[in-house]
């Protein structure tokens, strides 16, 4: 059923990752409130591998037939190449991009110590260097038109932690920095970027291994946290609804949403004389201990039933 009220009508988006779970649901949420959407999805598996169908397809099926305009495009985020393609199809298709949604991502987990170079370079690829692509060659066409939005999608696995997701958790962290100097650059060519930590089920959540009773019932929570709840908030943010609101991290999370702390001095001390390795033991330490960060992962923080 189709959106009364549109958020964005008329505008052109780009949804990568866009043919599966978190992407597909914003992508089709995007079309019913009146976005024409580039439905970028490159057919991979979880963990990068091509598959031989595009989920793009049947997502641009789905929104065509509800009576919006939707395109495919398979090329993949990890290539600058491809990004210019994937904003080129909205060019093509729409004559114009107005949002970018870097959506797309894989998982190669394994803890640190038995991680390969190669899956860190892959998940890096797409998660980090995808979003700077795609964001890159939009941006030039956001500072033309002095108008534009970015959402890109960070986790809870880089802002607090987890186990075995080192590469995740760097290129998601990596990402904040990026939304961060990319809300800065463009913000005099009013563009914005904003980023959601989102908390859904997906087949990226389903590959987590669950050993433990305590992590069976996890997953198990987690099938019903519903993408459309983090379609909702990447409307939000790309519409003009929000045009005052850019360099901000939120956490989405079935019915709750969070709006999440950025890196800020907690303490401070000086002495006069400075600082030897003695008196940082003897004086920093203890005075500093209370405040130091405990070594938490999401599950940790966020330890409530999602209401």
């Amino acid at each position: 059923m189709a959106v009364n009220k549109k958020y964005m009508p008329g505008k052109a988006v780009v949804v990568t990752g866009g043919g599966r779970g978190i992407g597909r649901a914003i992508s089709i949420e995007m079309a019913r409130h009146g976005a024409k959407v580039v439905v970028n999805d490159a057919g991979l598996s979880l963990g990068g591998d091509p598959e031989a169908s595009s989920p793009a397809e049947e997502v641009v099926s789905l929104i065509r037939a509800e009576g919006g305009e939707a395109v495919v495009c398979t090329d993949s985020v990890t290539e600058y190449r491809g990004a210019e393609r994937i904003v080129g199809a909205a060019l093509d298709s729409f004559g114009r991009i107005d949002a970018v949604v870097n959506n797309a991502g894989i998982l190669r987990d394994g803890m640190f110590f038995k991680m390969s170079a190669e899956d860190w370079d892959a998940v890096l690829k797409v998660h980090l260097y995808g979003s700077f692509n795609v964001s890159r060659v939009a941006s030039e066409h956001f500072k033309k038109q002095s108008s534009g939005a970015f959402v890109h999608m960070t986790s809870t696995s880089g802002l607090v932690g987890n186990f075995g997701q080192a590469n995740y958790a760097a290129a998601k962290m990596g990402i904040l920095g990026l939304s961060k100097s990319i809300a800065l650059d463009l913000a005099r060519y009013n563009g914005r970027s904003n980023c959601i930590s989102p908390f859904a089920w997906s087949r990226m959540v389903g590959s987590i291994p669950s050993n433990t009773p305590d992590a069976d019932l996890r997953v198990e929570k987690s099938k019903s946290l519903a993408p459309e709840k983090i379609a909702n908030a990447a409307v939000f943010l790309a519409s003009d609804a929000a045009r005052d609101i850019t360099g901000q991290i939120f956490a989405v999370r079935k019915n709750e949403i969070f709006l999440i702390s950025q890196p800020r001095p907690l303490r401070s001390m000086h002495r006069d004389e400075g600082w030897t390795p003695e008196t940082l033991e003897s004086h920093l330490l203890p005075a500093l201990k209370p405040s130091l960060v405990p070594l938490d992962r999401s599950a940790d923080v966020f330890s409530w039933d999602p209401v």
